[in-house]
C-alpha cells in the first residue's frame, strides 16, 4: 500500500491536473496522485507523462487503478483510436458514457478506503465536452452526495478558471506544463485539433502574446 495522505489527486498527465499537483504542493497539502486507466487509448502515454511531470515526492507515491473492462465494447474514439489520415472525427465520437461520474466515484471510494477526506480534481469550465456529467450542476450535486453519504469531499479549485488562467498559474508554480499531454484523439502525439489540444494551444499562444 502507498503511504497515507490527507487527500487524493485525480491525475492524468494533462496541463490542468499537473498544475493542481503543484498548487497542492505550494499549500503543503499531502496527497496521493491517482491515475485511472478506463481503457483510453492514450493511457500509456498519459501515465508515462504523469510520472515525468509530477513533483518527485508525488511521483513516488503515484498509484494506478484499471477499470478498462467497463468500456471494453465502447465505440468512443477516446477508447478506440481513429486513423487520423482517413477518419473524420466529430465531438460526439469522443463521448464516453458517464466517464466523469465513474472517475469521481472510483476516486471517492479509493479515498475513503485510505481514510482520505478529500478528492481533488482539475476539471475547468473551458472544456468543450457536452456529456451530462460535465456540468457545474452535476459536479455540485455529486460532491454533495459523496460528502453526505461517504464523508469524502470533492474539491475542484480550478472549476471557474479558464485554461489560460490555469496555464499562467502553472507557470507561476513552476509546473512543467510544456511537457504535459492531454490529446483526446491520438494515442502517440498531440493531434492539435481535438477540443483538448485546441484549448491547450490557444491558452499557450495567448500567454506567449
Amino acid at each position: 500500500m502507498k503511504k497515507m495522505a490527507d487527500s487524493i489527486l485525480l491525475a492524468s498527465g494533462g496541463l490542468d491536473s499537473t498544475t493542481l499537483a503543484y498548487w497542492l504542493r505550494a499549500r503543503s497539502i499531502s496527497y496521493v496522485p491517482l491515475f485511472i486507466d478506463y481503457g483510453q487509448h492514450c493511457a500509456r502515454i498519459e501515465l508515462a507523462t504523469l510520472r515525468s511531470v509530477l513533483p518527485t515526492d508525488a511521483a513516488a507515491a503515484l498509484d494506478t487503478i484499471s477499470i478498462a473492462d467497463v468500456y471494453e465494447n465502447s465505440a468512443s474514439r477516446l477508447i478506440k483510436a481513429p486513423d487520423l489520415w482517413h477518419d473524420k472525427i466529430d465531438h460526439s465520437d469522443l463521448y464516453v458514457p458517464y466517464r466523469n461520474l465513474l472517475l469521481l466515484s472510483v476516486a471517492a471510494a479509493y479515498a475513503q478506503s485510505r481514510a482520505a477526506a478529500v478528492v481533488y480534481s482539475a476539471f475547468i469550465n473551458s472544456n468543450h465536452a457536452l456529456e451530462i456529467d460535465c456540468s457545474a450542476a452535476f459536479f455540485e450535486n455529486l460532491s454533495s452526495l459523496l460528502a453526505s453519504y461517504g464523508s469524502v469531499k470533492i474539491e475542484m479549485p480550478f472549476r471557474n478558471m479558464s485554461k489560460r488562467a490555469v496555464c499562467e498559474l502553472g507557470l507561476s508554480l513552476g509546473a512543467p506544463i510544456a511537457k504535459t499531454f492531454s490529446c483526446q484523439v491520438s494515442p502517440d502525439f498531440p493531434c492539435g485539433a481535438c477540443p483538448n489540444c485546441v484549448d491547450r494551444l490557444d491558452a499557450l499562444e495567448a500567454i506567449g502574446e
